[in-house]
């Protein structure tokens, strides 16, 4: 008798056991997560603890990793921000939305500028807005922001489905700080600058010439080439002249509050907006996507975190960033919201190799991968960490080593929130929960497609049957100096023209032997090469029957400057403003 009831009460006792787990987890599966996404700038794989790095310290950041999963094999869909973004929002191919160029400029130049993120594109906060979240941008947009007047906002946040934004619109580049050299268009500069000196010589020259009467020439002559050399010099030196109050400004939701912004404080800034958009929105469900100026040059870094790493700025830059990830994840922590909160942490492409002053490095580390960023088929251009953490439902010190992509985060933010994914276009992103889970063992992706602009310079197929990862480059960048792994010099690698260098029979590699790229295989070395590179030639066909003709939106013109596009905050061209006063404290 008493074995029996012994009996019936383990029963019991396993069967309530199981129910409750089930239960919870089916409860936390059923309602609507908190969404908290985190997207560095130009942060390289290597530059982080939980990938390896032994030396810049970022303990928030691999505190995520160990309380949840993290992927070895995460692709962005771009080597450069502007592209890589727009994949990002969209689930989709930058290709598929003509935000892939076809000329040298790959991204956004100008907030001025008419091209971006075009309003018939579907984000996934659109997608989480319709179901019941409220949706949050803090920090980096660079998709665009007017199309045809300066208050159309045609390409802002807010038209993309956002219900919250305070960053900047645009891109830190080394023209937002003081003494910095200048990086936008630098080459362009350079050549405008002698164009203009010539001609102001030229009208010395005649001048002179007159006044002596060494030239015969009418002084209304004279007087027409200085108006039309001005007139030169004025068109162009009104745009890269004033960079930094043209691109370096900081909106909430439509209103400029600096411009130019104050770099001093902007992280204080940022990091005090994502937190009070948490404790806001406390009751929930909420997406806040966290775009981080970090670690993109010039990296401006508090004095708190001035030479406190063993990597120099750019170390520091790492670490100040690690530090706000863990301030905003402390403030889930406060809110009691951590274990009903999805958290994901990307890099938006490789680190920039090239971003060099003198000899210290001010780019970031890519590990073992060969190339960085602006390199559409090199590894290191576009492998970038991934991690997500979602405490009792993601199983915590999880590393999946399956090809995934930023993609992917579309399909699978929307398959949480519960919504219907667009039937009406191409979505290449796929639905990372099963496998995060560890419901399915498999990526769901065959084959990934890398591009540099508009060009196609690589494919990657996924052999799951064996296990290879075989990729195919058709398309790669000179280094310079040659052997170098960058383009130094150059600021970054072309996609086209004399700087590239294409491969018939294209490059193979199978990266689940050589991560690296370092030995192509050839028919003589691979028995496989040929029916590989046939696979491959016919996806790429499959692939390019998908593609329908839409508007570039990085084409030469919505790229220039545009006076009558330009946020201001005052009246134009008086657009100088601080409506943030010192209020940084978080």
């Amino acid at each position: 008798v008493i074995l029996l009831c012994f009996r019936r009460y383990l029963l019991t006792a396993l069967t309530s056991c199981l129910f409750w787990n089930t239960f919870g987890l089916s409860a936390a599966m059923d309602s609507k997560p908190n969404i908290l996404l985190f997207l560095a700038d130009d942060l390289g794989i290597g530059d982080i603890g939980c990938y390896g790095n032994n030396t810049i310290r970022t303990p928030n950041i691999d505190r995520l990793a160990r309380e949840g999963v993290k992927l070895t094999h995460h692709i962005a869909a771009a080597p450069l921000c502007t592209p890589s973004r727009a994949a990002f929002l969209t689930g989709r191919y930058p290709i598929r939305s003509g935000m892939a160029s076809s000329n040298r400029y790959r991204a956004l130049q100008w907030n001025a500028g008419s091209g971006g993120l075009p309003a018939n594109e579907t984000t996934f906060a659109r997608l989480l807005q319709q179901q019941g979240y409220t949706t949050g941008l803090i920090g980096k947009w660079h998709q665009g922001v007017n199309c045809e007047s300066f208050n159309d906002h045609c390409h802002h946040p807010l038209n993309h489905g956002f219900d919250y934004f305070y960053g900047m619109p645009f891109t830190l580049l080394n023209n937002c700080q003081e003494n910095k050299p200048p990086e936008l268009d630098v080459a362009l500069q350079a050549k405008l600058w002698v164009y203009s000196q010539i001609i102001t010589l030229a009208v010395l020259t005649l001048t002179a010439g007159k006044v002596t009467g060494l030239i015969s020439i009418r002084w209304k002559i004279i007087a027409c080439f200085t108006l039309v050399g001005s007139l030169f010099v004025i068109s162009w030196y009104s745009s890269y002249g004033f960079v930094q109050y043209w691109n370096c400004i900081l909106m909430r939701n439509h209103d400029v509050t600096e411009q130019p912004m104050r770099l001093e404080r902007t992280a204080s800034l940022m990091l005090k907006e994502a937190v009070s958009f948490i404790k806001r929105n406390r009751h929930g469900p909420f997406l806040l996507f966290v775009s981080f100026l970090h670690v993109h040059t010039p990296l401006f870094t508090t004095a708190k975190f001035l030479g406190k790493s063993r990597h120099g700025l750019y170390g520091d830059n790492v670490e100040e960033m690690d530090w706000m990830v863990g301030k905003i994840l402390d403030s889930l922590d406060k809110e009691g919201l951590k274990n009903h909160t999805f958290t994901y942490f990307a890099s938006d492409h490789g680190g920039h190799l090239e971003a060099q002053d003198g000899s210290a490095q001010l780019g970031g580390w890519n590990g073992i991968y060969k190339g960085g960023k602006g390199m559409g088929g090199w590894e290191g251009g576009i492998r970038v960490p991934g991690v997500f953490r979602w405490p009792g439902v993601l199983p915590s010190g999880t590393v999946i080593d399956e090809p995934t992509s930023l993609m992917d985060i579309y399909p699978t933010v929307v398959h949480l929130a519960g919504g219907i994914l667009p039937q009406d276009r191409v979505i290449d992103g796929r639905n990372l929960v099963p496998l995060l889970r560890g419901r399915a063992q498999k990526s769901e992706h065959e084959f990934l497609f890398h591009y540099c602009g508009s060009y196609l310079h690589a494919v990657r197929w996924y052999q799951k049957d064996s296990g290879a990862i075989w990729k195919a480059h058709y398309v790669t960048p000179v280094f310079h100096p040659p052997g170098a792994g960058a383009c130094y010099g150059k600021g970054i690698c072309p996609c086209f023209g004399e700087g590239v260098t294409h491969h018939d029979p294209p490059l193979l590699f199978d990266l689940s032997r050589d991560p690296s790229e370092a030995k192509p295989l050839s028919a003589d070395t691979e028995p496989l090469f040929d029916v590989v590179i046939r696979k491959i030639g016919r996806a790429i066909e499959e692939h390019r029957r998908t593609l329908t003709p839409v508007p570039e939106q990085l084409s030469l013109y919505n790229v220039v400057w545009k006076p009558w596009l330009q946020p201001c905050c005052g009246t134009f061209p008086f657009c100088w403003c601080d409506k943030e006063g010192d209020s940084t404290q978080v």
